[in-house]
């Protein structure tokens, strides 16, 4: 009983001391995570020594590592990875496989054992999946050029993680270390893996088919704990760790339906022991270690970072995309990462790490994950300053020189900078009603595909003067831009403007907070795809309940002349759906036949002036079986028409005895 409130108490402490400092964190824009470390260094044995024994904290970790694991499997499905795989596999691959042989070649050059700076290298290659993805989606930049990037290396290096974990016992010379040994050893656990996988992928659906029939969520999110906890204890009986397991059960269930609501219920879970591992985490960092070689640590720190910034931009470069992007995306994952963490304990327990080194890790891993947000927050202008640096037919930037004779022939055309969907549909259309046009894009494998279906596509940077300068920007009529890179947008639309004064300039932006900063800039027109979706179903929804297609968008065209700001004043009053519905019920039609003698036979709508006189619309005529919806003011009522008005009862029977009242 003594133990359980000892553990009891040190949660207690963990949270207690935790919140204050998430808060601040916050309030700092700096990611909770980092907070969560701070907490563990502040709070454990080497700080004021709050929690001295960390035992049961570490068990708490460690089923925080396995949900950690398990969901990142989950996310990781190989759908996902085909999707990037050319970022995945070539930038990713390469990215890791420059950092390992840096860091060995330096170890073995410092006098360390072969083994260890192999081990130094794994260790230091793998970047922050956590941080970055937050810092990403925080910043509304996951979909832009340097985002994508950065994920896809990301997510190669959490594949890493699997072969890294069954290397690391080989490395500490435990299982024999010589080539047929390991081999054998490798053979024997990928024989495992794939077993266990065949297994789960059998009988996993199935069960997980009869559990969703029971229409019990309690019993749901128990079955899916047993596969996450059941599989990562199998995978420890034969030799692997508990954290691969969990990753391969994330895998299998990845290509489930029901994967995204399994994500859903093991989140509150994962977050809660993910927040106590890296609390953990925090509370192994020695601070009379860090206060006695400050200077190492950030010197070693430096090194590290900007290692691998260059070593990814490097990567990433080789691929195709431009200096900025390229510099942007090797700034987010410059860090160490958290699965480092993971792999630093593994090495610790089998010799490949000595107590100092493993100090020395912890702090130059702390202190990179404390600077991701500072680095990412300063990459647009670290970016643009060093593309500004080189002209565009310096061999690190590509030229557009070759295509300047081509575009100085266009006046009047359209650019459109972005090739995703949005920018083929606009081609398509221009294309089809002879409008031409000239497509910017920094995706160098969507160029050349492009380039292949005779689109005129051409490589390049928008927010470069000269990229604009060759596609003659200076006589082109409108410029559209369709990328999903908000700093970039801004940055366009605001050289555009400088460049160009007359131009007609329109953005697509994900969200409604990027209209003011756009429009300041100098834009046009900006099209939030998070209004324009609001709108497309406020109009559904009023046509179930029959409301007239002119009516609808005359409401519609009505709040994008006032530039959105219907729903961006904090003073608008709410309409309540009761409101609506009243509204709605009120409402009637009626039609009525035009009689020789009536007063409206021989008139146009413009004539009788209904909608100022009565109140009432006439929404529709019907003329020899044809019918003329919404006819406009010239239209001319004649006899046997069939008029069907809308309005109120009162107002269509006012527009009644108006029609058909007798002419004088």
């Amino acid at each position: 009983m003594t133990h359980d409130l000892h553990l009891l108490e040190e949660i207690l402490i963990l949270l207690v001391t935790s919140l204050p400092i998430a808060f601040l964190c916050k309030r700092l824009k700096l990611p909770v995570i980092v907070g969560f470390i701070i907490t563990g260094v502040v709070i454990g044995p080497y700080g004021l020594g709050l929690i001295k024994d960390s035992t049961a904290v570490e068990l708490l970790a460690e089923i925080g590592v396995v949900l950690l694991l398990f969901t990142v499997g989950l996310e990781l499905s190989l759908r996902r990875v085909l999707e990037l795989k050319r970022l995945v596999l070539l930038g990713g691959g390469l990215q890791v496989l420059l950092t390992t042989a840096l860091v060995t070649g330096v170890a073995y050059w410092l006098g360390r054992p072969v083994n260890q700076a192999i081990f130094f290298g794994f260790l230091l290659a793998l970047s922050s999946t956590a941080i970055v993805l937050k810092s990403y989606v925080d910043r509304a930049e996951i979909d832009s050029p340097h985002g994508r990037a950065g994920v896809g290396i990301l997510l190669f290096q959490d594949l890493c993680l699997v072969p890294m974990m069954l290397l690391a016992p080989i490395l500490g010379g435990q299982q024999g270390s010589s080539a047929g040994g390991v081999v054998i050893i490798l053979a024997t656990a990928f024989g495992a893996i794939a077993a266990i996988v065949i297994a789960a992928r059998v009988v996993v659906p199935r069960a997980l088919h009869q559990i969703i029939r029971l229409r019990s969520p309690e019993v749901f999110v128990i079955f899916i704990v047993l596969v996450s906890l059941g599989t990562s204890w199998i995978t420890a009986q034969f030799g692997l760790s508990l954290a691969l397991g969990a990753f391969i059960a994330g895998l299998v269930l990845s290509e489930s339906e029901y994967s995204h609501q399994i994500v859903a219920d093991i989140l509150p879970f994962r977050d809660v022991f993910n927040s106590i591992f890296f609390m953990s985490i925090g509370m192994l960092l020695s601070l009379s270690f860090l206060w006695n070689n400050p200077g190492t640590v950030l010197w070693l720190s430096g090194v590290v970072i900007i290692s691998k910034v260059l070593l990814t931009l490097f990567s990433v470069r080789l691929l195709g995309y431009s200096l900025r992007v390229s510099t942007m995306a090797a700034l987010g994952i410059a860090q160490v990462g958290e699965f480092s963490f993971i792999l630093a304990k593994v090495g610790l327990g089998h010799g490949l790490l000595s107590g100092d080194d493993y100090q020395r890790f912890l702090a130059i891993a702390i202190v990179s994950m404390i600077a991701t947000p500072f680095l990412i927050a300063a990459a647009p202008r670290i970016g643009y300053g060093v593309q500004s640096l080189l002209s565009p037919d310096s061999a690190l930037e590509p030229s557009m020189m070759g295509f300047a004779a081509k575009a100085q022939e266009l006046v009047g055309h359209v650019i459109i900078v972005g090739y995703g969907l949005n920018g083929r549909n606009l081609s398509r259309v221009l294309g089809r009603v002879g409008i031409s046009y000239v497509v910017v894009e920094l995706n160098a494998e969507l160029v050349r595909s492009a380039s292949a279906e005779g689109v005129p596509v051409r490589y390049g940077d928008s927010t470069r003067r000269e990229v604009l300068h060759a596609v003659n920007f200076e006589r082109a009529r409108i410029l559209v831009l369709a990328i999903s890179d908000p700093i970039a947008a801004r940055r366009t639309v605001a050289i555009a403007r400088e460049m160009n004064p007359h131009i007609h300039i329109i953005v697509r932006t994900r969200y409604m907070a990027e209209l003011s900063d756009l429009y300041e800039l100098g834009a046009n027109q900006v099209i939030p795809e998070e209004f324009e979706t609001s709108i497309e179903i406020f109009s559904r929804v009023l046509r179930e309940f029959g409301i007239a297609r002119q009516a609808i968008n005359r409401e519609i065209e009505e709040i994008r002349r006032e530039g959105y700001q219907m729903l961006r004043l904090p003073s608008l009053s709410t309409v309540e759906l009761g409101d609506i519905a009243g509204a709605l019920g009120a409402a009637s039609t009626e039609t009525l036949v035009i009689g020789r003698g009536d007063f409206a036979c021989g008139k146009t709508l413009n004539q009788l002036d209904l909608r100022r006189i009565t109140g009432a619309t006439v929404v529709a005529v019907i003329r020899d079986s044809q019918t003329e919806i919404n006819p406009g003011g010239e239209f001319k009522l004649e006899t046997d028409d069939i008029v069907v008005l809308l309005g109120s009862p009162e107002q269509i029977e006012m527009a009644t005895e108006t029609i058909t009242r007798e002419a004088t």
